[in-house]
Parts: C-alpha cells; structure tokens; sequence
C-alpha cells in the first residue's frame, strides 16, 4: 500500500523507525546494519528528513544521532498512517476496544523498534476473557495480513511504569485513562 506512494524501501524503513516510535534513536552505522543498506543510500534519506526538518540530530561522542521531530507538522500525521500501514489501527479498534476491562496495551518487539515484521507483539494489562481474545486476535489478524502475538498481565501482577522504563522500546498503544 505505502509502497506505491513512496518508491524508496530505505525511505520506508526509516519512516517506520523514526516516526511509528517517536522515542527511537539511531546513527548511521547502527542503521546500516539493522536495515540492511548501503550507508549512501541511508545517509541520503536521512539528510533529506533533517532537512526538511522531520529528524532532529545530535552529537554524542563521534556518533551523529537522529531522532523524530514530534514536533513537526507532518509528525502526527505520518505516525498515524504508518499505524494504518501496519494495521495497529485495526488492531486497537477491533480487539483492545472490545476486551472490556482492559486498563493498557504496549507494542513490544520489532515494530516498537521501527522495524517492519510480519508479527505484531502486545502487552495487555487488564482482566481478559482469553477465548474471547483468540476469536478477536484471529479477525484482526486476517485483517492486517500479520501474526499477532500477545502476553497477558493481571492488574496487579504488574507496575506498568517499571515494566515500560524496563522496556523503553515499547510503545503505549492504548491506556483506559485517555480513552
């Protein structure tokens, strides 16, 4: 879908790195390796978002840092279509919205990364009815064209502040008290 609009894949992966996670920070050796592209053709695309002012940068050492700029006009925008993109969107309304009591939901895994996967990764917080859960995630699933896989936490059997500050790659996806 997104690839007809933008033909680059090294755009689209940066896209998908930066701004479905607003927290993700990278440098240019460390996102060769995870992308699996030339340093040219990531340093391109990365000079043409700061430029139009979509990165942010910074020096630590002898790393040159990038990271979203949230607030950029487009920001919220992009985030919100590369959630369409990657079904998170399908995923919230359909599944998290129907669970009841449910209080959290974190994107875990690749994609809380920035990575593009064909399995989708969750944290539900929240007293669930299981089987219930299973017809919603098989739905969704045929839905988005991705595997869902989830973890399930009582209320009480977890901090959710000390599990995201001990996970700072997740992403909260869904919390009750926003709603």
């Amino acid at each position: 879908m997104i690839e007809a609009l933008i033909s680059s894949k090294t755009r689209i992966k940066l896209l998908l790195k930066f701004f479905l996670n607003s927290n993700t920070e990278a440098y240019l050796r460390g996102l060769e390796g995870e992308l699996g592209d030339s340093t040219n053709s990531i340093r391109l695309e990365l000079n043409r978002f700061e430029k139009a002012g979509m990165l942010t940068s910074y020096l630590k050492g002898n790393r040159k840092y990038f990271k979203a700029n949230i607030k950029h006009p487009l920001f919220h925008e992009l985030h919100k279509i590369l959630f369409k993109y990657v079904g998170l969107d399908s995923i919230i309304e359909n599944v998290v919205k129907k669970l009841g009591d449910i209080e959290k939901v974190y994107l875990t895994g690749d994609f809380s990364k920035g990575k593009d996967s064909d399995i989708i990764d969750l944290v539900l917080v929240g007293n669930i009815d299981r089987s219930y859960l299973l017809r919603l995630i098989d739905k969704a699933e045929k839905m988005v064209n991705r595997k869902i896989r989830y973890l399930i936490y009582l209320p009480q059997e977890i901090d959710c502040n000390l599990w995201q500050k001990d996970n700072p790659t997740s992403l909260l996806l869904w919390n009750k008290d926003e709603e």
